[in-house]
Order: C-alpha cells, then sequence, then structure tokens
C-alpha cells in the first residue's frame, strides 16, 4: 500500500471534502481518503498495482474539483 496527498484548489467546504472523499473511495484500488477542507488536500492509501495518479485526477476532476498541479 502507497499513500499520497494532493491538493485540491477548489475544496472550500465540508460537504466539498465528503464529495471528494467518497469520490476517491469509489476508485479502484483505495482502501481509505479523507480531504480537508482546512488544508484543501485529499489524502489517500493504494494499491499502486490496482490504481494510478490518473485514475485519482480523473475521480476528483468527476467530482467537480481540481488537482493543484505540481
Amino acid at each position: 500500500m502507497k499513500e499520497q496527498t494532493f491538493q485540491v484548489s477548489d475544496l472550500n467546504t465540508s460537504e466539498d471534502a465528503e464529495k471528494i472523499t467518497q469520490a476517491m473511495l469509489d476508485v479502484w484500488g483505495i482502501s481509505q481518503a479523507e480531504a480537508s477542507s482546512q488544508h484543501k488536500t485529499v489524502s489517500i492509501r493504494f494499491d499502486e498495482r490496482m490504481a494510478s495518479s490518473d485514475d485519482f485526477e480523473q475521480a476528483v476532476r468527476e467530482a467537480g474539483f481540481n488537482l493543484v498541479s505540481e
């Protein structure tokens, strides 16, 4: 298992955080997800053999948000 944290540019409320958390948990291979509106981040724990950063970015976009480019 691998852990990773992403910045989310438009994560402003606890409702936004719940929406992103659920979107990430719907991605195959993610076992844990927690979004923080205070820090504008989403942290996940996943199996890198089953999921990739492209999957995470797509899930966030489909939920109506954007990851901050590094």
